[in-house]
């Protein structure tokens, strides 16, 4: 790929995930995050929450494991033992009172971040029509995102409705405009460093197969998380990307206030601990230089590079005006050389 290509392939990437957590109106209707215990989904969706409350839009979480509600939301709702239709109809009646102004707030026009912790209760009910129920809830002004976590398997009850009907999370990923990964930063430098030795690369956590062992080593690095951004156009075309989302790091100021820094957004091959690492400090290859490791010298020196530099090469001269010699063979004998007269009879 030429290097204006990867310009204009890096600059829209990341127009798009700026465009993506932003939750821009029609930028992305439905938004499945998959998460895993190597790396939590939970700082990008504080990350979305943030940026929908700077562009002052109207937070709703549904909450299903969350206890208490996340500060700078606008409304809470607690769906745990909640029947489907119930909640439907909750929130569409946050929705309606919104879009007629009839909250406090004047905030109406804006949009609304619609936020699920975890769709496992919703895709465990055997009674309860996934696609139809989360289509429901996808209505002009409101961005859906919410949290499928990989490692919990699926009750069985879901595939009683018809032997064929494909499992929850092949649904969830036909119905989702966007799909994000999550990955630990850790763990993806970790496989990288073993990809650049030619080396097999780690497994983590659950895929250890190790008994007791549920989280691997650099699970949830606090420096960032891994991105695996899968986004789909309307035309049908889908554009996928790696990020990395470097989390904010938070101090504290008097032992009260936090000073919370802003985060940064770039694609995971720009990031520095991802560029290739020198081969003369990796371990095993140490910093000598080659022609110690040998018995002969690999190397050249000065004189030879410009020797080797000045030969002119028989294609070269055939390259001329008026076809150099017409093929003949271009030697010049030096001075070591033994001339033969049956040679030139030939």
């Amino acid at each position: 790929m030429s290097t204006q290509a990867l310009k204009h392939r890096r600059t829209h990437n990341l127009l798009l995930i700026q465009r993506l957590l932003s939750s821009r109106e029609g930028s992305s209707p439905f938004t499945l995050v998959q998460d895993s215990l190597e790396q939590s989904g939970r700082p990008l969706i504080e990350e979305y929450m943030q940026r929908a409350k700077i562009a002052k839009n109207v937070i709703i979480y549904i909450s299903y494991e969350t206890l208490k509600p996340v500060p700078g939301i606008d409304m809470f709702l607690n769906a745990r033992r909640k029947n489907a239709m119930i909640l439907q109809k909750e929130i569409f009646l946050i929705v309606n009172k919104l879009a007629s102004g009839n909250t406090t707030s004047a905030r109406s026009s804006t949009s609304v971040l619609l936020v699920v912790d975890t769709l496992h209760p919703l895709a465990a009910n055997s009674s309860l029509n996934l696609p139809a129920f989360l289509s429901s809830l996808i209505i002009p002004h409101v961005s859906l995102i919410a949290t499928y976590h990989l490692d919990i398997p699926t009750r069985h009850s879901t595939f009683q409705l018809s032997p064929y009907a494909p499992n929850p999370l092949a649904l969830l990923r036909y119905l989702a405009t966007t799909i994000i990964t999550i990955h630990s930063l850790a763990q993806v430098l970790s496989r990288k460093r073993a990809s650049e030795r030619s080396l097999s690369e780690p497994v983590f956590g659950l895929g250890e197969e190790t008994d007791g062992v549920l989280v691997g080593m650099g699970s949830n690095d606090r420096r960032g998380l891994v991105l695996e951004v899968e986004y789909r156009r309307k035309s049908g075309r889908g554009v996928g990307e790696w990020f990395v989302l470097e989390i904010a790091s938070t101090s504290a100021v008097d032992g009260k206030e936090k000073v919370r820094e802003r985060e940064r957004v770039m694609l995971l091959e720009d990031h520095p601990l991802y560029q290739p690492q020198d081969m003369g400090k990796i371990p095993g290859h140490g910093d000598r230089k080659m022609d110690e490791e040998g018995t002969f010298n690999l190397g050249i020196t000065e004189k030879q590079r410009r020797d080797r530099e000045g030969v002119v090469l028989p294609y070269f001269d055939a390259q001329k005006e008026g076809g150099g010699g017409g093929g003949r063979i271009l030697y010049d004998m030096g001075v070591e050389d033994d001339f033969d007269e049956e040679d030139d009879e030939i």
